[in-house]
């Protein structure tokens, strides 16, 4: 079963794998950030821009959404001959739900003056299996592989994969399959207790060095809780052969009594 299925050329049906980890009934917001990340890519293609790569990722989460039939769109912000600034927004229960917007840009040869990537982690196979589930409920949340090794509360290494297909029938990038499994770095090395305090993330922004390739993604992870109820969760990102970029994600804050 996959996390979505296409119902037509702007239309998906989210299925049980969808599932949220704060609340059952409504969505995980990471397979929708891989969801919107392919239709960013597969406007570019049909728009015969296939020339350029995703650079940078940049979500904002309008709110809550149940498991109902979700709409999307993909606009042109900024067109250029070597840099695009795309739009793909989802809409669920009348309400406008998840916004990305996507730079593109031209690939270009700097070979010869790469350099500062952060250095690698231990790869997946160097970390102990554990079961997201003792901390979390949900449909999506069971349907993901972890890999984890924490050295301290808010601050640890996680690898994390999942076998479960984005869309039915309908071939994802390595980039896209990736976007889909961001959102969890909120969730994986947790600063605190989630029955006990709440900390969902407001947004979610991801800048890329590089195009990741693989099935598994590395989360490198601090967790920040201000004293005013703001927090942060920022990670370096890698597949097993590096580093490829990093994100952060801004929390709000609020023990729960």
């Amino acid at each position: 079963m996959p996390y979505f299925r296409r119902t037509d050329a702007t239309t998906f049906e989210p299925t049980a794998q969808v599932g949220g980890a704060w609340n059952t009934a409504e969505q995980h917001v990471a397979p929708t950030f891989g969801l919107l990340a392919h239709l960013v890519e597969a406007d570019r293609v049909a728009r015969g821009r296939d020339d350029l790569v995703v650079t940078r990722l940049s979500y904002d989460i309008w709110g809550t959404y149940p498991l109902a039939t979700m709409t999307t769109a993909v606009r042109v912000l900024r067109p250029g001959r070597g840099v695009e600034l795309v739009e793909a927004e989802m809409t669920c229960g009348g309400r406008r739900s998840v916004t990305l917007r996507a730079w593109l840009a031209a690939p270009a040869d700097s070979s010869g003056v790469a350099a500062g990537a952060p250095a690698a982690v231990p790869g997946p196979l160097d970390v102990s299996a554990w079961d997201p589930t003792t901390d979390w409920p949900g449909g999506f949340v069971a349907s993901i592989e972890v890999r984890r090794s924490l050295a301290e509360p808010g601050r640890g290494t996680v690898w994390v994969r999942t076998d479960v297909p984005l869309l039915d029938d309908e071939e994802v990038s390595p980039l896209a399959r990736t976007a889909g499994l961001l959102d969890v770095a909120n969730g994986m090395s947790v600063r605190a207790d989630p029955r006990k305090v709440a900390f969902p993330n407001l947004d979610l922004g991801a800048h890329l060095h590089r195009q990741p390739d693989g099935d598994w993604l590395g989360l490198d992870t601090s967790v920040t809780f201000g004293a005013g109820g703001a927090g942060l969760t920022s990670a370096v990102l890698h597949d097993t052969t590096g580093a490829f970029g990093s994100l952060a994600q801004s929390l709000v804050v609020r023990p729960l009594s």
